[in-house]
């Protein structure tokens, strides 16, 4: 291996790790949680997770599973596969979401550093949200393929492809009680998760 090889490898490598503590930063801000309360829970110090944070250290791999738990995330989504926090590929997606039966969930945005994230969203058939959710965010749903039925504020709307909903800061909840899978791209101001 020649030594500029070495270097681009080291480089890659190192532009993976910068974007995870803006991730987790992210990540405990949009719960609400201080540097003080994570380290709490982790039994680590301010310190330390200040430094994961800002990239001069990274966590062993027992502490990123303790950070995803607390966090309510997939260890996976703390793990960046984008090519310089600027392409992600389609099998490169990290999972994230609430992990409900019968939803996928997956960041198309290459990190979680935007005044926005954009998810990718597969609604099996039969799968249902009967409790309402309420954020403080805008979003955008853009149906790509199949139907699904979205009610906003009690309203039931039924979208098919190219059809999109905008929910702000509105509660609502889907199902997709048709035969074939339903795929939506979501766009969510600020990033929630």
């Amino acid at each position: 291996m020649r030594v500029g090889e070495a270097r681009l490898s080291d480089t890659a490598e190192s532009l993976k790790s910068i974007y995870l503590g803006a991730d987790l930063r992210a990540l405990r801000k949009s719960r609400g949680l201080t540097l003080q309360d994570v380290a709490d829970r982790l039994g680590k110090s301010v310190g330390w997770l200040s430094q994961v944070e800002r990239d001069i250290s990274r966590p062993e791999d027992a502490d990123m599973v303790h950070l995803a738990d607390l966090l309510d995330v997939p260890v996976g989504l703390l793990t960046p596969v984008s090519e310089e926090g600027v392409i992600v590929r389609k099998d490169g997606r990290r999972a994230i979401g609430e992990r409900i039966a019968g939803l996928t969930e997956e960041l198309v945005s290459p990190d979680l550093t935007d005044a926005f994230e954009v998810i990718h969203s597969t609604f099996a058939p039969g799968v249902s949200r009967s409790d309402e959710v309420l954020r403080p965010t805008q979003e955008i749903a853009y149906l790509v393929s199949g139907r699904l039925d979205i009610w906003i504020n009690g309203t039931r709307h039924t979208l098919t492809p190219g059809d999109s909903a905008r929910i702000r800061a509105q509660s609502f909840r889907w199902a997709n009680p048709y035969d074939v899978p339903a795929i939506a791209l979501w766009v969510i101001a600020p990033p929630v998760y």
